[in-house]
């Protein structure tokens, strides 16, 4: 009889690529049991749904602001749903996505244990804002030395932050980078029009109006396509304003995560400056990073550290002097066809070692010693 495992997300499971992989890892070996919002993902045995109304990030304000942690996590609306719905020691293992899922997940008392993936580091998430410094960034950091220390293991996204998790909490995650599945895909001709290409969020603390304001001051023959999920309503409209003189800079509506890196692959160069406005945006090593590499497209990236290593070493691409327009304008106009041509071979020899196939062992090896008492829970 195979163990169960709870693989728990305060997120849409069907769309979040992160999970889909963890899913797809375990659902050969383990009798998979997800809980998050949004229907069924295939392969699984149990689902148990969060109402969409049932929002993970409404905690008690109050409750919050004085400190009364225990209480405001006790009452998130999310938290609250899963303790009450899902029963406790049904599972063997659980895997907890990001720190919010942590304190439920050992409330529900796995019969082995937990993993708890933090997807990024939590208490400098948005630290560009005063409130969350103030009020959220405690609360995380007490939800981490409280439920998050009491994982059998851990893992995060890229070394700085789990060199930062390590250093203020004692915590020692393990690296599986974001990246998505090999993709079986050519390396599609340079035209005369080198076509560039930015998916992801609509997020003001990203600063997608200096990929705007890039292409629109230089005379190099380039397009800029965008595929933006509406995350602010109000950000989309205004880049879409702020692009509507330049004719070569064109919005698409987004694409399921499954069709993104295919649609990817018909451009040439994937850009991604993303400005320092916090912690984890400094030291981001993002899904599309890799998801420009599946595309066989060359990249052109700001100087973020983690990003910037491994193009150096792979010879994807081209980095910014800095995080402005202007630096990235100066790229665009130095680049060639030929140029590009080269980025994208390096993608393709790289691809398969910038794989989820590469990282996602790493998981598998977590949860396989929780799930046969090689940890203590």
């Amino acid at each position: 009889m195979s163990a169960r495992i709870l693989i728990l997300s305060f997120s849409t499971l069907v769309s979040d690529p992160r999970v889909q992989k963890q899913i797809a890892l375990f659902e050969g070996a383990y009798d998979v049991v997800t809980c998050g919002y949004g229907p069924a993902p295939e392969g699984v045995v149990q689902h148990y749904r969060i109402p969409d109304e049932r929002v993970y990030w409404r905690y008690p304000r109050l409750a919050v602001m004085l400190r009364q942690w225990r209480r405001a996590y006790r009452d998130n609306p999310a938290v609250s749903w899963v303790r009450e719905n899902l029963p406790v020691g049904d599972v063997d293992v659980i895997v907890a996505n990001d720190v919010d899922a942590a304190g439920a997940a050992a409330a529900l008392k796995p019969r082995r244990g937990f993993h708890a993936d933090l997807h990024e580091y939590a208490p400098l998430q948005n630290s560009e804002l005063l409130r969350f410094r103030l009020f959220v960034a405690p609360f995380l950091s007490w939800q981490i030395r409280t439920f998050v220390r009491r994982a059998a293991s851990t893992s995060t996204v890229c070394q700085s932050l789990a060199d930062k998790y390590r250093t203020v909490f004692g915590l020692s995650p393990a690296v599986v980078m974001n990246a998505p599945p090999f993709a079986e895909l050519a390396v599609q001709p340079v035209g005369e029009t080198i076509r560039l290409v930015h998916a992801g969020a609509a997020l003001r603390n990203r600063r997608l109006e200096i990929l705007i304001d890039a292409v629109a001051q230089v005379d190099a023959p380039v397009t800029l396509d965008f595929y933006l999920a509406p995350n602010d309503p109000g950000y989309l409209d205004s880049l879409k304003e702020r692009a509507s003189g330049v004719e070569r800079i064109r919005f698409h509506e987004p694409v399921p995560f499954t069709e993104l890196v295919p649609t990817l692959n018909t451009y040439d160069v994937g850009l991604h400056i993303l400005a320092p406005t916090n912690f984890n945006n400094a030291y981001a090593l993002p899904n599309k990073f890799f998801e420009y590499v599946q595309a066989r497209l060359g990249l052109i990236i700001g100087p973020s550290p983690e990003m910037v290593r491994i193009l150096g070493e792979r010879g994807l691409g081209a980095v910014t002097a800095d995080f402005t327009a202007e630096a990235l304008a100066d790229v665009l106009r130095g680049i060639d066809r030929a140029t590009v041509e080269q980025w994208k071979r390096d993608s393709d020899a790289a691809a398969r070692d910038l794989s989820a196939e590469t990282q996602t062992p790493v998981w598998a090896a977590a949860v396989d010693r929780i799930a046969t008492g090689a940890v203590a829970s």
